[in-house]
């Protein structure tokens, strides 16, 4: 019993200080980081740093961009396009009301899932579709406000497909032979069960959040479904340790951020910046990648109040949504790869499709 703790300790510990190889191109992250970094800068030059978050938020569309031909590129692309637009102008209009934002988020991430699966799109999968309707449902309520919203994120998007477009002629052109071959859809992969999970540990953790009053709820959804992206129950709770791991060590690079009374511009540019580091490493170590995650998403999901706020209140009230929402991301992943639970619901399933049939 001890040699086996011991040997799952040691190799915990040779992960923790192991970097990936990874094939990806270091133009991936440069492009990432303009579609995001640009619409910022854009809206500080223009007086309306507001409008610029907003259309950042829609750059990070470019992450779906996947490594294959121009042709299947091009949709999924539109693809995810869409579901942006969707997925905030969603969030925005059912806002009202915090317990039916919830139950709406619930429903939403089940279908984000269902159709992600059924399709198979490839990383980042549902994450920022769930992510970007779950801060949208945490804005105040304004529906004269919500065409100008959904209207800023649609900029955001058109710029990072308009550098898509750009970028995968040139990949065509110039390396056609890094291009990975296209995974042919199979309709018949939905896992019910698995889209059930993540749709009650998105809408719950989002209810509980707004009913303890945390300033922002969103975090403690958004960062319970980082967790779940593991693969396995294994993968899971690394994940969740090297998430709380380098969050803390993040958190701690933000409060020293904070202490230098940064500039907006400085801001913006530490978000570019940052969006770049966080895309070299993601793919190489998570837990290193979270160190930077942290400032950066703290910086985007912030930065109207980081001129008003202390830093000591917001980094504590960050750290415990994050801790929470990872905890919580723990629970669900565990249930998410339990085989016994997974067979168990799946053959409920299974008899509640045959006696709805027969009821026909």
């Amino acid at each position: 019993m001890a040699d086996t703790l011991k040997n799952i300790i040691n190799h915990e510990l040779k992960l923790l200080f192991q970097l990936k190889k990874t094939e990806r191109l270091w133009h991936v992250p440069v492009l990432a980081s303009l579609c995001v970094g640009l619409p910022l800068l854009a809206g500080y030059f223009l007086g309306h740093l507001e409008y610029g978050i907003v259309a950042c938020m829609g750059g990070l569309v470019i992450l779906y961009l996947p490594p294959t031909n121009f042709r299947h590129r091009r949709s999924t692309m539109l693809f995810s396009s869409c579901g942006f637009l969707l997925s905030y102008t969603l969030g925005l209009v059912f806002s009202f009301n915090p317990i039916v934002s919830s139950l709406v988020m619930a429903l939403f991430a089940f279908s984000v899932n269902v159709v992600t699966n059924t399709f198979r799109l490839g990383p980042p999968g549902n994450f920022f579709f769930i992510m970007i309707a779950s801060m949208a449902s945490c804005q105040p309520f304004a529906f004269e406000t919500i065409p100008i919203k959904a209207g800023l994120l649609a900029l955001g998007v058109l710029f990072a497909c308009t550098l898509a477009l750009l970028y995968s002629m040139y990949m065509t052109a110039k390396y056609k032979d890094k291009l990975q071959a296209v995974i042919p859809v199979k309709k018949n992969t939905i896992i019910i069960s698995e889209s059930l999970t993540i749709g009650a540990f998105t809408g719950i953790p989002l209810l509980v959040a707004h009913l303890l009053e945390f300033q922002n709820p969103y975090w403690v959804p958004i960062s319970s479904l980082a967790i779940m992206q593991g693969i396995s129950q294994t993968h899971v709770w690394q994940r969740s340790f090297h998430r709380m791991l380098g969050t803390v060590l993040g958190v701690g690079l933000t409060w020293v951020f904070l202490q230098f009374n940064l500039a907006p511009l400085s801001v913006c540019i530490c978000i570019l910046i940052l969006q770049f580091i966080v895309e070299m490493l993601i793919v190489r170590h998570y837990a290193l990648a979270c160190l930077f995650i942290t400032p950066l998403a703290i910086f985007l999901a912030d930065i109207g109040s980081l001129f008003s706020i202390d830093p000591n209140l917001l980094i504590s009230s960050r750290m415990m949504d994050i801790v929470a929402g990872s905890l919580i991301g723990g629970v669900g992943g565990w249930l998410l790869h339990s085989q016994r639970l997974k067979e168990k619901a799946d053959r409920h399933m299974r008899i509640a499709k045959v006696l709805v049939l027969r009821k026909r």
